[in-house]
């Protein structure tokens, strides 16, 4: 402090540090103060008022869709026409066929081979009169007040129609349709009075819950046929994962942590690579350092960054050219005569931690020579005139004075590569288990459960933080020691 101010003043030195709040709060704290209040907060359709809002969504479709289905009937042109598609914001849509397409399943067309939908002959002018059935539609077979209401793990099941007293109704099939249009009114209203009252009772409600985490940790049930159970059983890593408790046994069922499973194998993956990336860099930055002439080592440099000037993306999708099938590793070793079917290579995590690697390894490189280049060689040649051996001349003097070099790489490698997306997305194009990062964006992007990947987000932040501080308590490494990297 008494050196920036001697240095900079009084007034330099208050910009600077205002400067650096401003950052740190607008790029660090308010990012991860608005996703730990996602993370906080409900999704809305876990709340027990968008059941009851889809409720009445479904049983107004049920009417619009009875009501297209029995006009032609009445109009004497049986159930030729007049029937609607439900859409999926659960507006009914006549359909230009003018026939029935409300599900995929279970469904009757009238066909040239005589197969007819059941008709509504013999009915009254309001469709009363004798029971006839009528196709399937989905909306109606879901308007019932017995609707599942969403539960944590651990928490009893719960109804619609049990929790709020609301009588038991459902839309049969079988039932004359002027008594189903009436039997869906009934449920829309209930449906609709109840999503009002909930709704209320919601805003004055604490909205924060942790339930979003428990998804992390949730288990869920894997089906598993008794042949495939011997062989998933037989599996070292499935047993790893039973002694850890991500995989368990019950009631006859196997479950696993699937979030859990995904984080920890990301971490065990990210670590990896990172001492891959150590094994490989802690070499070259020491002959680019220390072990070669000025001259000389400007080339090396330039071999090392030519590569990346290249935008990283297209780096990694020319690796997708390398491993492929028909890619010119599996073509060298036909070539060679070395195989007869190509190297499903796109399946092998080895190729993302390669890829990985390659795709970091400046960021391993650069701290570590930086700090490496700062020692003085005399110390290097003292040492081998005392008769110190190459190993015992880096592990007590290069690498004590590298540690702040190494310490930088290690954590900015481990951090890139433990929040990595393309590269394993690209290499293993879904042919491999997905890093957490790819967990997390299909939370926000792909099913729409962005509360949930807030969650995940927040928890996979701490973990990294955590590991990291662990690892420079491990390498008794400060913060002010990294200023030797510059």
């Amino acid at each position: 402090m008494r050196g920036l101010l001697t240095g900079y003043g009084r007034g330099l030195t208050l910009f600077f540090f205002l400067a650096v709040a401003l950052w740190g709060l607008v790029l660090i704290i308010l990012p991860q103060l608005t996703m730990l209040e996602r993370a906080l907060t409900a999704p809305k359709r876990a709340l027990d008022s968008s059941v009851a809002a889809a409720l009445a969504r479904d049983a107004r479709t049920c009417i619009s869709v009875l009501d297209a289905y029995a006009a032609p009937v009445a109009q004497g042109q049986g159930s030729s026409g007049g029937m609607a598609v439900p859409s999926a914001s659960g507006m009914a849509v006549p359909s230009a066929s003018a026939m029935a397409v409300p599900s995929a399943s279970a469904m009757a067309f009238p066909s040239a081979s005589g197969m007819a939908v059941p008709s509504l002959s013999g009915m009254g002018p309001g469709g009363e009169g004798r029971k006839a059935a009528r196709p399937y539609v989905l909306q109606c077979d879901r308007a019932t007040t017995h609707s599942q209401l969403v539960r944590g793990e651990g928490e009893d099941q719960a109804f619609l129609d049990t929790a709020y007293g609301l009588p038991l109704l459902a839309v049969p099939d079988s039932a004359p349709i002027a008594a189903q249009k009436r039997t869906a009114a009934e449920i829309a209203e209930l449906a609709q009075v109840l999503y009002l009252d909930l709704r209320e009772r919601e805003a004055s409600a604490n909205p924060y819950t942790l339930g979003n985490f428990g998804w992390l940790v949730a288990a869920r049930a894997i089906p598993l046929s008794p042949g495939q159970k011997v062989i998933e059983d037989a599996k070292l890593s499935k047993r790893l994962m039973g002694l850890a408790g991500l995989r368990f046994e019950r009631d006859g069922e196997t479950y696993e942590r699937i979030g859990l499973i995904t984080l920890s194998r990301t971490l065990l993956f990210a670590v990896m690579a990172t001492g891959l990336a150590l094994i490989l860099c802690y070499p070259m930055a020491y002959k680019v350092a220390l072990a070669t002439t000025p001259e000389r080592a400007l080339w090396l440099f330039l071999g090392l960054v030519i590569p990346y000037a290249i935008v990283e993306l297209m780096r990694v999708y020319a690796w997708t050219t390398i491993i492929d099938s028909q890619g010119l590793i599996n073509g060298l070793l036909s070539w060679a005569g070395l195989i007869d079917e190509p190297l499903q290579l796109k399946r092998s995590p080895a190729t993302v931690f390669v890829v990985i690697v390659y795709t970091y390894v400046l960021f391993m490189v650069f701290p570590i020579y930086n700090v490496m280049s700062t020692l003085d060689r005399n110390q290097i040649e003292a040492a081998r005139d005392l008769g110190a051996s190459p190993w015992r001349v880096h592990a007590r003097i290069i690498i004590p004075h590298a540690k702040p070099g190494i310490a930088v790489g290690t954590i900015a490698t481990f951090m890139l590569a433990a929040g990595a997306f393309s590269v394993p997305r690209i290499i293993s194009r879904g042919l491999q288990a997905e890093w957490f990062s790819q967990t997390i964006y299909n939370k926000f992007f792909e099913s729409e459960n962005s509360n949930v990947g807030a969650a995940y987000s927040f928890s996979y932040t701490l973990v990294c933080f955590v590991i990291v501080g662990l690892f420079m308590w491990a390498m008794r490494t400060r913060l002010r020691d990294f200023a030797r990297v510059q």
